[in-house]
């Protein structure tokens, strides 16, 4: 029987020739006791479906009902979880859940509400933090508050809005099992919004498509057992074969087509190169050891004493060579990257580039943090240009110009480069920091979760526009990341950190996929399993705690 059910639902916005439909003809049943994860992009109409399940917005046209009955507004049967937290911060944990209990059960004994709030609580494993307030919780316990808040209205549809979407990976899956587990235990409807693929399996019993011109796609039904195991899951056949398939179909109907090259890179002999001469000497000896970690370590003073973040990090790169830097949070990653960037002084051991040892930030070593810290008020081509003016100080502007353009342009924003950083999409000022960090022909490029703010497909699409622009250049890289696909998507080699305090190298693993890569030949290729489940084991062996770091390969 149909819980919930849209009959040829219409939603636009603005008026006149200003006005954008955002939904088109949309209709689904919802079955209750189902889990049905919506899959979509940025700009699909995602949270306006959601909000029309809501009663927060209405339909243009066609219809939204509730057990047969048109939804008019808000009500306590439908329990909503935003992407954002939405606490009152001046309450603590419990005062937060009971807003809800209090709502829907005033009538109730104190007691009993009381018991009621500890419950609910105690649901999402929060009974230690009860009495804290929002300020003092991390992001995942935020979202846990919010998750209890919302069962505690007893709602008989359960309503979430990507609601895990702004939480690092460890977190986002903890929090996901619970909310897994809590619908298997009680059996209520729940619809989910969401951009990621493993998500969805791991949740549904079914998966739709929102297209990005507004209309409904493809349905998956997803019928691998339950409880779902990630690790087990990722050596399961049908698992496999659901995951591909979903993946080709969004980027079927989302990927942006390639960018064109208009032009050539003007060959050009940045500020830090070395002479033609001494770099032919100097290439022999060096490159294998390009880049090179020796007994890296980062202590910071604290009231309660040294408290050692990185300890005995070493390693060694080779020239050109593009390794991903994974762990849980805390475990140093960024750490490490600043040290390299010169950012953040070193404690002990040292860092060499090219034979000379790091001291201080310098253009040989670009950035591409996870937000791009343009100047908002400056153009994309006036922001990449103000690294190209100094890196090429005896290029003509012509020359330099040809440089910021070229860069522009292949990373796809040949034909927005004179608008501002700040009229640009997330996505947008991402690419000039790309495009920025490219142009300065560095010796090094340092990437800091550059697409971990960003929903799936521009995080594809920009994975595609890194690799294609690196297969380019061929620069030595480093990139931190939480992303298992993209760390083996980018890497030569992934290494793998141990928990902190006092993090060090885990594990490394050798990946040998066939370049130029992919987002489908990789799903496609035998040995990509293997390599996601030797990085997820370890990531799953590090989950909870400080761990003994075991010798690195």
């Amino acid at each position: 029987m149909a819980i919930l059910e849209f009959r040829n639902v219409f939603k636009g916005f603005g008026e006149g020739t200003s006005r954008s439909e955002v939904l088109k003809n949309i209709s689904l049943s919802v079955e209750e006791g189902e889990f049905l994860a919506i899959l979509g992009f940025s700009g699909t109409g995602k949270s306006t479906l959601i909000n029309l399940m809501a009663g927060l917005q209405t339909p243009d046209r066609g219809s939204v009902t509730f057990k047969g009955a048109a939804i008019t507004g808000p009500g306590p049967e439908r329990g909503l979880v935003f992407q954002s937290y939405s606490l009152m911060p001046w309450l603590t944990v419990g005062g937060n859940v009971a807003l809800a209990v209090d709502a829907i059960h005033g009538a109730k004994p104190k007691a009993e509400r009381a018991a009621m709030v500890a419950k609910y609580v105690a649901m999402v494993g929060l009974s230690h933090a009860i009495a804290r307030r929002p300020a003092e919780l991390s992001g995942g316990m935020r979202q846990r508050v919010s998750v209890a808040r919302a069962l505690a209205m007893e709602p008989e549809v359960l309503l979430m809005d990507e609601p895990l979407s702004a939480l690092d990976a460890m977190t986002r899956a903890d929090l996901a099992d619970e909310i897994e587990g809590i619908w298997r235990r009680d059996q209520k409807t729940a619809v989910l919004i969401t951009n990621d693929v493993d998500e969805a399996i791991v949740l549904a019993d079914r998966i739709m498509i929102l297209n990005p011109d507004g209309t409904m796609g493809r349905e998956f039904a997803v019928t691998l057992p339950r409880p779902r195991d990630r690790g087990a899951m990722n050596n399961d056949a049908t698992f496999q074969h659901l995951r591909a398939t979903v993946t080709a179909e969004l980027m079927e109907v989302g990927m942006s087509s390639k960018v064109e090259v208009t032009r050539n890179l003007p060959a050009l002999t940045p500020r830090h190169a070395l002479p033609r001469a001494y770099a032919k000497a100097a290439a022999s000896p060096l490159d294998d050891r390009y880049l090179q970690y020796s007994q890296l370590s980062k202590v910071y003073d604290t009231a309660k004493g040294p408290l050692t973040v990185v300890e005995n990090f070493d390693l060694k790169l080779k020239k050109g060579e593009f390794i991903s830097l994974i762990g849980h949070s805390g475990c140093g990653k960024s750490t490490v990257l600043s040290m390299t960037a010169g950012l953040t002084g070193i404690s002990g051991g040292a860092i060499k580039l090219d034979g000379y040892a790091v001291e201080g930030a310098d253009p040989e070593r670009a950035v591409v943090f996870q937000s791009p810290s343009l100047f908002p008020w400056l153009t994309a081509r006036e922001n990449v240009a103000i690294g190209v003016d100094r890196v090429y100080p005896t290029a003509s502007q012509p020359e330099r110009q040809e440089v910021v353009e070229y860069y522009l342009e292949r990373v796809g924003l040949g034909d927005a480069m004179h608008r501002l950083a700040a009229d640009m999409s997330n996505g947008m000022r991402q690419r000039v920091g790309i495009a920025r960090a490219f142009a300065l022909s560095p010796k090094l490029l340092l990437l800091d979760e550059p697409f971990g703010m960003l929903d799936s497909l521009t995080r594809w699409e920009l994975q595609d526009v890194l690799m294609e622009v690196w297969s380019r250049t061929q620069v030595t890289a480093v990139c931190v990341t939480h992303d298992v696909d993209e760390a083996i998507l980018l890497a030569d080699r992934v290494v793998m950190m141990s928990n902190g305090p006092r993090a060090t190298i885990g594990q490394i693993t050798e990946v040998n996929l066939p370049r130029p890569r992919s987002r489908r030949a990789m799903l496609d290729h035998p040995d990509y399993w293997h390599y996601r489940a030797e990085i997820l084991n370890f990531l799953h062996d590090h989950a909870h705690g400080p761990t003994k770091p075991k010798e690195a390969a």
